[in-house]
């Protein structure tokens, strides 16, 4: 029985990029549709209509949203050789923990760190501690699922990737060697575990680079 397997993405989102690194990581064959936020697909309203948001994968036309839903999807799905979340039923509670506590405290800081205008210091002190806790998990580690890649790990791409090329335009930071340095030394490690699955660091860089300019000029 063949599968068709679709993501409705765009191409500089980390939470699309999540959902690329696990089907990647399974060996999963799928097709990918650029969308523009802007001015959304009908078959992104159609597929996630409460949220209107990407990532959206449609597996034999059924539409899963949402990341972290479509990352446990996807592990349950295909369960073949690479594993996202733990098998022990601790180990996997203890993972979704951390991913929401990702998605739930530190996304939001370290944006507002990023490119909030008022009491900048503050946010930037708020980010750093927040990922400290998150630092503290690794244990030794090399990534949060151990010894390779899991939820915690894929989840955690923003700050893996996508933070360092903000620090490089807004010149803030957060993650450094000297601040945070276990957690430094793990967003090496999963950048060049994931390189391919990656958009170009390049391109990353100039696409916020514009939007910070933009910010800048419209601030003065």
């Amino acid at each position: 029985m063949g599968e068709e397997v679709k993501l409705l993405r765009v191409w500089g989102s980390p939470f699309s990029s999540r959902v690329e690194i696990a089907l990647r990581l399974k060996g999963v064959q799928y097709e990918f549709f650029e969308e523009d936020l802007q001015d959304k697909s009908a078959l992104l309203l159609k597929s996630n209509p409460v949220h209107k948001k990407i990532p959206v994968l449609l597996h034999n036309d059924k539409p899963i949203a949402e990341s972290q839903v479509v990352l446990e999807y996807i592990d349950e799905t295909w369960k073949q050789g690479f594993s996202i979340l733990p098998e022990d039923p601790y180990e996997r509670a203890h993972a979704r923990f951390w991913a929401r506590f990702i998605d739930e405290k530190c996304l939001s800081a370290i944006w507002k760190a990023c490119w909030g205008s008022e009491g900048h210091e503050k946010a930037v002190e708020e980010a750093c501690e927040l990922l400290k806790l998150l630092e503290h998990e690794l244990k030794g580690n090399k990534f949060f699922g151990g010894e390779k890649v899991g939820l915690v790990d894929i989840v955690g791409n923003f700050i893996a990737y996508w933070l360092r090329a903000i620090q490089e335009v807004v010149g803030v930071e957060i993650l450094t060697k000297e601040k945070l340095p276990k957690l430094y030394d793990w967003s090496d490690e999963f950048v060049n575990v994931l390189q391919e699955s990656l958009p170009p660091r390049d391109k990353l860089v100039a696409f916020f680079r514009g939007r910070f300019e933009s910010t800048t000029t419209t601030s003065n």
